[in-house]
């Protein structure tokens, strides 16, 4: 099969590897549509030492299984794998399992290819009527939707009555945004410093874009970005009792206010991906129109994957997610 195999720093290339072989329990999917995270960027950049070259990156991913039992099925990839038998896993929080793995890590391959392998209880079903590339967007949105349903519970105000700011425009802080809304919330605002994207954003319905700044107080923050800057913005937004949800993964250290917290006794929660149960509530919200058009994203091919990175490094791209489609 053809994959985007990340060669080095910046270096992307479109080539054959070998096809992947599903193990007992596994389904063999032919990938439709693949999104670029973050995550994705920052191995791109050299900057992540858990994905180190070369490695098929890519983790977001819809597409169609071919052979066995299920063959024909639409599905929908959550790419977090857990034990099962944890105390985490016990509790349904299966996204903090010790020995949880993602794909496109060491040594499994990624979904930036025309297959991918997964096991049964990773594949959500797709209706007929849901295009696979909406599907794919099921990952980066249950990261918000997991934020946003620890966020309220947190809080002593029901969510229709809570001022909320979300940090950053890409897909997660635009998923958050959304997932705010299907919780219940009404007063929602987001903040993008990119002009171009900006725009793009104000066409969704939901929540209102703003300049970064120009939101003073909130009761619930979400810091979809993870750098100083931001957390030093959510720090000072969050009003006294309030909570700030902490998805962003930019930057490890610097930025929070704890005097200030802890003297308005607010709430910082940091939140990891998603768990299954999490995942499947996303998609059902995707599934049935609560999270909106989720016509915002821009389609590529995966073979141009290089440039689309590129792009989104140097801030040319408006759309909070660039899809990226193997065939």
């Amino acid at each position: 099969m053809k994959a985007l195999v990340c060669e080095g720093a910046e270096t992307l290339r479109w080539r054959d590897v070998p096809d992947p072989e599903p193990g007992h329990g596994q389904h063999l999917v032919r990938v439709a549509a693949s999104g670029i995270c973050g995550s994705d960027m920052h191995a791109f950049l050299g900057r992540d030492e858990r994905r180190p070259a070369p490695l098929i990156l890519g983790h977001e991913a819809a597409g169609t299984i071919e052979g066995g039992s299920r063959d024909g099925d639409r599905v929908t990839i959550n790419p977090l794998v857990s034990c099962g038998i944890c105390r985490a896993c016990r509790a349904g929080r299966d996204n903090i399992c010790p020995d949880r793995r993602i794909i496109s890590l060491p040594p499994t391959g990624g979904a930036f290819a025309q297959y991918v392998a997964m096991r049964e209880e990773n594949l959500v079903t797709v209706p007929d009527d849901v295009s696979l590339d909406r599907a794919a967007l099921t990952e980066p949105l249950a990261c918000g939707w997991h934020a946003v349903r620890l966020g309220m519970a947190a809080l002593l105000l029901p969510p229709a009555e809570a001022r909320c700011h979300v940090i950053g425009g890409g897909a997660i802080g635009t998923g958050a945004a959304l997932a705010l809304r299907a919780q219940g919330a009404t007063d929602i605002t987001l903040g993008e410093p990119n002009a171009q994207r900006r725009t793009r954003l104000a066409a969704i319905d939901g929540f209102a874009t703003v300049e970064p700044g120009a939101v003073t107080e909130a009761d619930l923050v979400v810091d979809a970005v993870g750098y100083a800057a931001t957390r030093e913005a959510a720090s000072a937004i969050c009003r006294p009792g309030g909570a700030i949800l902490h998805i962003g993964l930019g930057e490890a250290t610097g930025g929070l206010d704890i005097r200030r917290m802890t003297l308005q006794e607010i709430t910082f929660i940091g939140t990891y991906t998603y768990t299954a149960q999490d995942f499947r509530d996303t998609a059902s919200a995707i599934f049935d129109g609560r999270l909106g058009a989720l016509d915002w994203i821009e389609r590529r091919p995966l073979a141009e994957g290089q440039q689309a990175f590129a792009d989104i490094r140097a801030g040319r791209v408006a759309a909070p997610k660039i899809i990226l489609e193997p065939w």
